[in-house]
């Protein structure tokens, strides 16, 4: 059977991120991508105009529906909005045996809040804790943690300072530097440093999503968490590379990049 990976998430109407944005990436990579919806936007290339939350018992039973019958081999959640839809999905996460992949989602692209400052704390005691993997950005990580990170060498700072709520392993991406985009996974013993070339590209909306996503939909393949990463990385890579404007704004990463270039 094909691996299955379930997505936590909000919806993008305008298809760059959110549920969309991991969907399409669970298909590039071969896996069966399964979603709960957490939260409706309105959202294009220029902002988010609106957003509403589901009730958490619209998120559990969704949850409980897939999860019962279909079974999953990992996680991914996005935007939770609230506490009541992080304490929600954090007990359902508990209860499943499967890898999963927290990205902490805390404003959108465009600067826009989709995450209650109410909600901070559940993210750190409720949710950190059932991670395999978090990946946060140096946004997330200043809002969580309180740790502003302005150079690489502060990386490995950031990193003890999330893995200290608990997280098997965190993912600092340190892409809003300068320089190299060059992002840190470590479990407190390991370290592997990520690097790559900086695309001149500013259709990169998506990216967040797209790499949780991924970094999943391998870990649903069975590799390791430095496996699932690395290859997540190449994948996230490759598709910012390719990124394509649309609308007026920032325009998607192209999640069907490497199956565009295996077709020609």
């Amino acid at each position: 059977m094909r691996p299955r990976v379930l997505t936590v998430a909000g919806s993008d109407s305008g298809g760059g991120a959110g549920i969309q944005a991991d969907l399409k990436t669970m298909l590039a990579l071969g896996v069966h991508g399964m979603s709960v919806l957490t939260a409706v936007t309105a959202q294009n290339s220029v902002g988010v105009q609106g957003a509403w939350e589901l009730p958490a018992e619209a998120v559990r039973a969704q949850y409980r529906s897939v999860v019962d019958d279909i079974g999953v081999q990992a996680v991914k959640t996005g935007m939770l909005a609230s506490a009541e839809l992080v304490d929600t999905v954090a007990a359902l996460i508990a209860g499943t045996d499967a890898p999963a992949v927290v990205d902490p989602v805390g404003v959108s692209k465009h600067g826009d809040p989709l995450l209650a400052a109410s909600a901070l704390d559940s993210v750190r005691t409720r949710l950190l804790p059932v991670a395999t993997v978090a990946t946060p950005n140096l946004d997330e990580v200043a809002q969580l943690t309180g740790v502003r990170v302005e150079s690489e060498e502060q990386l490995k700072e950031a990193a003890a300072a999330v893995l200290a709520y608990g997280p098997r392993w965190v993912l600092i991406k340190g892409g809003h530097l300068p320089g190299d985009a060059v992002d840190l996974l470590t479990d407190g013993t390991e370290e592997h440093w990520l690097r790559a070339p900086r695309h001149d590209n500013r259709h990169t909306h998506g990216t967040g999503c797209t790499l949780a996503s991924a970094i999943a939909s391998h870990l649903a393949r069975g590799r390791s968490v430095p496996e699932a990463v690395t290859a997540a990385k190449r994948f996230v890579t490759g598709a910012i590379a390719a990124g394509f404007p649309l609308g007026a704004g920032i325009g998607p990463v192209d999640h069907a990049w490497s199956l565009t270039r295996r077709a020609t």
